[in-house]
């Protein structure tokens, strides 16, 4: 007898609300591997989120070669793809959704009737649609645009924010699923059908597309074109805390009506006391619920970004601002940097001009990676390079983090008399970021103004991360996080 799986590093919770077949992916949905997935040898896959190093037993291999051709069709399948998918090693492919689907359109709205217009004219009528006027200062304007469009109108004479409006809204919606949609979005034709089509997972409480800002050709417009707040990016993901991706925007999210009451709270399923970051509230109650959140990001719905600097910064520095209710009230689940102490070792050493402590700490991070691969009975030729690029990675999120939350120490330290390491240093962490980050949008700006672009909006949201923690009397946003490397952990699978 033998586990189809065997997982050498630790799990996410694998459980879920109480629901029929929750154990399994259900017949007719495919899978398609992460970018992440290599396969170290014949039956042993390392990567996912967080990255593992998952072991097939015979079973389990060949459940996988049917997986990689067809769709799940039996329960040995379908547990491996629950694996699988869970791990992030594979994201599901769901069979296509036939409509019509038992789906309530719901947008809210303050002021901005054009852009409601824009809306509602690119929903069409297929399905019914609620609009919730949050306290408009031109309540005619807003309800000629909704009944021009034959939505339905709830108007709130008092302003309470988008968590608030969007929870007077789901009161009146009594269809199955939900879409969510902000007015200044425009969705594309047939964009919900792939998105409920994740739906048909018992265990997937929402699928979230990806948000493609638009702006006017200004800098500011073009650098937010290229680097949107709300883009998250073009690779599918589970959306869970600590993962790749972490949360995901309700600007634009298709949702189950019945995971929403799950986790609705005293105020509705948004915790109306939040202006800003109760979309992240949302998914990370949903996920400790053990609700799952999709990211698909094969749909994209347009989103209207402002295209001047003064707009751009005010709605960064506001996102900024959710961060210490956040960490309030999920504590541990959005540390705003994350070091592995050997490869923090090495890149402090790297900074001080410390080449012997540099390549010691180097070292031990080679050696206990290759004590785990060696533990596991794995080959351990590339960690050498593996190790070398989580230098890197590890020098440019502290980087951002200093960016964000001490800039300026850490241009007086690049700019002001002192050794010429200690400024060389603070350069690196500074430039290094939006240099790279530059590098991969070469098309949009030019390096001196992409990289001043990308310096004021990290500057803007750690300014709002101040403003946080001062008006909730936290340091638990600015604090950064130690990895503790993963016990051994066997999980078993289906037994054949």
């Amino acid at each position: 007898m033998t586990g189809v799986v065997r997982e050498l590093h630790r799990n996410r919770r694998a459980d879920g609300p109480p629901t029929s077949g929750a154990a399994r992916l259900p017949d007719g949905f495919g899978i398609a591997l992460d970018d992440s997935a290599r396969e170290l040898e014949p039956g042993t896959w390392f990567g996912g989120v967080p990255a593992r190093i998952t072991r097939l037993s015979d079973a389990g291999r060949r459940a996988l070669d049917e997986l990689r051709t067809g769709p799940v069709a039996g329960p040995t399948a379908g547990r491996l793809a629950r694996t699988l998918v869970d791990s992030g090693l594979a994201h599901p492919v769901p069979p296509a959704a036939a409509g019509p689907f038992d789906l309530t359109v719901l947008v809210p709205v303050l002021d901005r009737p054009e852009a409601l217009g824009r809306c509602l004219a690119a929903l069409g009528r297929e399905h019914p649609v609620v609009v919730v006027d949050d306290g408009s200062r031109d309540a005619a304007a807003i309800a000629r645009v909704a009944a021009a469009h034959g939505a339905r109108l709830i108007r709130r004479d008092v302003n309470g924010g988008p968590a608030a409006a969007r929870n007077t809204g789901l009161v009146a919606v009594t269809t199955g699923f939900v879409a969510l949609l902000d007015s200044d979005c425009v969705p594309p034709a047939g964009w919900l059908a792939p998105l409920v089509a994740h739906l048909a997972d018992p265990l997937v409480a929402a699928a979230a597309p990806r948000i493609a800002a638009i702006a006017d050709d200004t800098w500011a417009g073009r650098y937010t074109r290229v680097r949107g707040s709300l883009d998250l990016g073009p690779r599918p993901s589970r959306v869970a805390p600590k993962s790749r991706v972490s949360y995901v925007p309700t600007a634009a999210l298709v949702a189950r009506r019945a995971a929403l009451l799950d986790v609705a709270g005293g105020t509705g399923a948004f915790e109306a006391s939040m202006r800003v970051g109760e979309d992240v509230d949302l998914v990370w109650r949903l996920d400790a619920a053990g609700w799952r959140v999709r990211y698909a990001p094969a749909v994209r719905v347009s989103h209207q970004e402002p295209g001047t600097w003064p707009g751009l910064l005010r709605r960064r520095f506001s996102y900024g601002t959710s961060a210490a209710p956040l960490a309030l009230r999920h504590p541990g689940a959005g540390a705003p940097l994350v070091i592995h102490p050997w490869l923090g070792v090495t890149v402090a050493a790297l900074l001080a001009r410390r080449p012997g402590l540099a390549a010691g700490g180097y070292a031990m991070s080679v050696a206990a990676m290759s004590r785990r691969l060696r533990t596991a009975g794995l080959p351990t030729r590339g960690t050498a390079r593996s190790m070398a690029g989580a230098v890197r990675q590890t020098w440019l999120g502290v980087g951002r983090y200093l960016t964000q939350l001490a800039a300026p120490a850490v241009a007086a330290a690049a700019v002001l008399p002192g050794s010429r390491g200690r400024r060389l240093a603070a350069a690196s962490l500074l430039l290094g970021p939006p240099l790279t980050s530059w590098a991969a949008h070469r098309d949009s700006l030019d390096p001196i103004r992409y990289t001043a672009a990308h310096l004021a909006d990290e500057i803007a949201y750690g300014a709002g991360v101040w403003a946080g923690c001062r008006t909730h009397r936290t340091i638990a946003p600015l604090r950064p996080a130690i990895a503790r490397p993963a016990r051994r952990r066997t999980t078993r699978g289906d037994r054949t």
